[in-house]
């Protein structure tokens, strides 16, 4: 007679005895959690998930940045739409010499496995290996903005290091604020915001333990 159920219910039972499946959530469990960073603006709160796993680099630049508390009073200052409803706001120090850091490495999405989806953080820059403090948000997915995809607009693409987890409604009603007519070179013209929204602090979530009823 075949004697594979008996094979697989040993296989089952020793699994049971042995508590292998307790071995596997345990591990899962030990994964540490991505860090979080609040942003309290002057049009609401937005939470980034930092993904400094995946993009080092990157990831612990923007840290580096909320850290040393370099955001608070910086602005989302740029809101580009490339459809209703969809487009990026930018933010950050704006290139401000007080609170820019240096330049760092660039960490490309084929890199990473990062992508432009909605919601995605991504560097903002001039060339590759040029990002510093200033950092966008896809509203709706980006992917021209990828790397390495026939129709980037850069064949390097951007740096992503996180998501939104928390205020896309905020992102969106950044992306559809007040724009300057006349603020602004060649494409970029009409695209900074009139008034700023101000960053008025950045930082870390603090995990709060639960509270026993």
């Amino acid at each position: 007679m075949p004697r594979r159920p008996f094979v697989a219910a040993l296989v089952i039972a020793l699994i049971s005895v042995l508590g292998w499946p307790i071995l596997v959530v345990a591990q899962e469990a030990s994964v540490p959690a991505l860090p979080q960073v609040v942003l309290e603006t002057s049009a609401g709160r937005i939470v980034i998930e930092v993904n400094d796993v995946k993009a080092p680099i990157t990831g612990a630049n923007f840290l580096r940045y909320v850290d040393e508390h370099r955001f608070d009073g910086a602005t989302f200052y740029r809101a580009m739409k490339s459809a209703p409803g969809m487009g990026l706001v930018q933010g950050g120090t704006n290139y401000d010499p007080v609170r820019t850091l240096p330049p760092i490495a660039h960490e490309p999405t084929t890199q990473t496995g990062l992508v432009h989806v909605d919601g995605a953080v991504s560097m903002a820059r001039h060339d590759p290996g040029t990002a510093t403090g200033d950092f966008f948000i896809s509203i709706g997915a980006t992917p021209s903005y990828d790397a390495g995809r026939p129709f980037s607009v850069d064949p390097l693409g951007y740096a992503v290091f996180g998501r939104v987890v928390e205020g896309m409604e905020v992102a969106r009603a950044v992306l559809v604020a007040p724009t300057s007519p006349t603020e602004g070179e060649g494409f970029m013209r009409g695209q900074f915001l009139e008034p700023r929204i101000v960053i008025v602090s950045a930082r870390r979530e603090v995990a709060t333990e639960p509270v026993a009823p």
